[in-house]
């Protein structure tokens, strides 16, 4: 029950700010949601001995993702300057970070995560909160109910014909049949909703289910990098903070890599 519930609240918070609140709104709340993410990830790298500090994790995530996505709002043509300027302050601020430690091979540990940490997390953010500004709230709303139709079918799958693991080191509940099962779910779910949400950049029937087959793919990826990053620090779950769903990071893992694959397809199209 604690896990439905906090399954609705959070769909209710995403669907209501998409398409009640300004596209500011999506803005901050992607912004809010990669600084907790960065947060959590700092706390998973800590583990393996990469004291990166969350604050800065978590700060350097939302500012990647508001320049990403804000950028192009506030200058439409040169709003990459905000983005330019976000990655090299980060540049310059990972180098004062891995300063904190002592020297040794911990130092590129410590350097590689406070520069990937904001990327990981802030831009495929970005990339969510800018496709709500130029392709509208349905184009979001379509990311959504591919990701999810495709993370269902792949655990029932998977729970009824799963046979074969598809990584078993990283994640040993997943299975190729369950993979196999969500990439056709995500097709037929795609092609299905793509000429009724996707206005912006038109998906007919074969292109959605290209894009949603797409979509999954990355979608899994995205799922086993982050099991990837649990693993190797001895975590189950990024967090606590979702009742039920473990952390931001947790929920968002689909996405991250799934949002970018839709982003560059949007402006392809477009």
């Amino acid at each position: 029950m604690t896990r439905v519930l906090s399954a609705g609240v959070l769909l209710a918070v995403v669907i209501g700010t998409l398409w009640l609140a300004p596209v500011w709104a999506t803005v901050g709340l992607a912004a809010l949601a990669a600084a907790l993410a960065g947060g959590e990830l700092a706390g998973l790298a800590r583990a393996t001995g990469a004291a990166v500090p969350p604050v800065f994790l978590g700060a350097g995530a939302a500012l990647v993702c508001i320049a990403f996505a804000v950028g192009p709002l506030v200058a439409p043509g040169g709003g990459k300057d905000a983005f330019e300027f976000v990655l090299l302050a980060g540049l310059i601020a990972t180098g004062a970070v891995s300063l904190a430690g002592p020297p040794g091979p911990a130092a590129f540990v410590r350097a590689g995560v406070a520069m990937m940490g904001p990327l990981y997390v802030g831009l495929p953010l970005g990339a969510l909160a800018s496709i709500r500004a130029f392709s509208g709230p349905a184009a979001v709303l379509w990311l959504i109910i591919v990701v999810t139709v495709s993370d269902s079918a792949q655990y029932y799958t998977g729970r009824l014909a799963g046979r074969h693991k598809l990584a078993p080191v990283v994640s040993p509940g997943k299975t190729v049949e369950g993979a196999i099962g969500g990439v056709i779910a995500a097709t037929i779910a795609g092609a299905v909703a793509g000429p009724r949400l996707v206005e912006a950049a038109p998906l007919t029937m074969a292109t959605g289910a290209l894009v949603g087959a797409l979509v999954a793919a990355f979608g899994i990826l995205g799922d086993l990098f982050e099991s990837l990053l649990k693993r190797s620090a001895g975590a189950k779950d990024s967090s606590s903070l979702i009742p039920g769903h473990g952390g931001v990071l947790d929920r968002l893992d689909s996405y991250l890599f799934a949002a970018p694959c839709f982003y560059v397809v949007l402006r392809v199209l477009g």
